[in-house]
C-alpha cells in the first residue's frame, strides 16, 4: 500500500512539474493535442493565397463560420473584437482568422466587409472545396451546407470551436463559448506574453 501511495505522489509531482504555473487558462488547454497552424487558403480582401506560416509572430485565433449566420458567428466575432479592444495596442499582434464554410455565398468582397466590420485584426479567409476540406479535417471541424431545394431552405451547419495558437503556430487552447470576454482577453494576454 505504501508503494502505491509513493508512486501516486510521484506521478502527481511529475504532472505538476509539466503544468503551467501562474494564471490559469479560461479556455481548454490543448497543447500537444492538436496540430500546428498550417493551411493554404485565400485572403478575402485581395484573393491572395495565405498559409498558416504567414501568421508566425502573431497570436492567432482560428474560427470557422459563415457570413449569413444569424447568431453564433456574429456573437463570437463580436466577443473577440471586444477582447481585442481591451488589449489596446497589443491587439496588433493578434489575428482572428474567420474561415468561411460557405464559400459559394461568401465571396471575397462579402467576406472581407463582414470581417472588417468587427475589427481590423479579423481577417476573412476562404478556400476551394479541397482546401476547406483539408483545414477542417486538420482541426476536426464539422460542417455541412445544404443548398436550397423545393420545400427546403438553404442551410449551413458547423461546429463552433475557436482555436488559439501561440506566436510559433503551436495549438494552445480551444473554446466553444466566447461569452466570457474577460477570459478571452486574459488568455490572449497570456499567449502574447509567452
Amino acid at each position: 500500500m505504501a508503494i502505491r501511495q509513493i508512486v501516486a505522489f510521484s506521478f502527481a509531482v511529475l504532472l505538476t512539474a509539466c503544468g503551467r504555473s501562474g494564471t490559469p487558462w479560461h479556455a481548454t488547454n490543448i497543447t500537444g493535442a492538436m496540430p500546428a497552424l498550417e493551411f493554404t487558403l485565400s485572403r478575402a480582401t485581395d484573393g491572395a493565397p495565405v498559409r498558416g506560416t504567414d501568421y508566425r509572430g502573431k497570436v492567432v485565433v482560428l474560427y470557422f463560420g459563415y457570413t449569413h449566420c444569424p447568431d453564433i458567428c456574429p456573437a463570437t466575432l463580436a466577443n473577440f473584437a471586444a477582447a481585442l479592444q481591451k488589449l489596446g495596442q497589443r491587439a496588433n499582434d493578434v489575428r482572428i482568422l474567420f474561415v468561411t464554410v460557405d464559400p459559394d455565398r461568401d465571396t471575397g468582397p462579402i467576406l472581407a466587409d463582414y470581417a472588417r466590420a468587427f475589427a481590423p485584426e479579423v481577417e476573412g479567409l476562404r478556400g476551394t472545396d479541397d482546401q476547406l476540406t483539408d483545414v477542417t479535417r486538420r482541426y476536426r471541424v464539422i460542417y455541412n451546407v445544404t443548398p436550397q431545394s423545393p420545400g427546403h431552405s438553404y442551410e449551413v451547419m458547423h461546429s463552433a470551436a475557436a482555436f488559439f495558437f501561440d506566436r510559433t503556430g503551436r495549438a494552445r487552447l480551444v473554446t466553444t463559448n466566447s461569452d466570457d470576454v474577460a477570459g478571452l482577453t486574459s488568455d490572449l494576454k497570456q499567449l502574447l506574453d509567452m
